[in-house]
């Protein structure tokens, strides 16, 4: 374990940050996409509402390993061959739209219940004192329900982060994908493997303390 430290400890610790780069990525442009449908499924609007339910469903119902696939082969191939065009995308391009959408089912769906846990009357009592209702959604309601969405949002960044091993089928140089090239190299699959999970076990307790840190002053209205 000691001889894979000092020859891949460096390599190890740079493809974990760049799973955290990814896992990041994929997460802020998740928040965006969660917001949209999330929004969209909350609205008295049946079109908007057929529209969002379509996209959760639709993505959550397709095994990510699929998507990534797609994203990364079949996107290129069918703009390309379809659309005349010359696409190309790289392993991390596709691995974060990969992780934008399957993230971004799951957080629409924290953002519609985010929303939904909000009082009714918030929202009634901000029109009447003449705000629209967009207006309304920005400074009343969304600022009381991003507080519950917090924890949430921490637990499905920590499903994303590891959720990124599966894009090793693809080539991206994240942490598992780094750690099959030292196996490869060394035959020392055991300790290597040990030395992945307990990376992944450090950044995960982490994260998982962090979430219960918050959620416990949200209980008690510090934050």
């Amino acid at each position: 374990m000691l001889r894979i430290l000092n020859s891949y400890g460096a390599l190890l610790l740079r493809a974990m940050g760049q799973t955290l780069l990814l896992a990041l990525s994929g997460l802020f442009f998740a928040c965006i996409l969660g917001m949209i449908f999330g929004i969209l499924s909350v609205l008295k609007n049946k079109a908007c509402n057929i529209i969002a339910q379509i996209f959760v469903d639709v993505i959550r119902g397709v095994p990510m390993i699929v998507l990534a696939y797609f994203i990364y082969f079949g996107l290129p191939y069918g703009l390309n061959t379809l659309a005349g065009m010359n696409v190309t995308l790289s392993a991390l391009q596709a691995g974060t739209i990969c992780l934008a959408l399957n993230c971004g089912a799951y957080m629409a769906e924290i953002i519609r219940a985010g929303i939904q846990s909000v009082d009714i009357g918030q929202m009634e009592a901000a029109r009447s004192l003449g705000l629209p209702y967009w207006r309304a959604m920005q400074r009343v309601v969304l600022p009381q329900a991003i507080r519950t969405m917090i924890p949430s949002i921490i637990n499905q960044f920590i499903i994303t982060l590891k959720d990124t091993s599966i894009l090793s089928v693809i080539g991206f140089p994240e942490l598992v994908n780094t750690a099959k090239n030292v196996v490869a190299n060394t035959f020392m699959s055991f300790q290597t493997w040990i030395i992945v999970g307990i990376m992944y076990l450090i950044i995960i307790t982490i994260l998982s303390r962090l979430a219960k840190m918050l959620e416990r002053r949200l209980n008690r209205g510090r934050f």
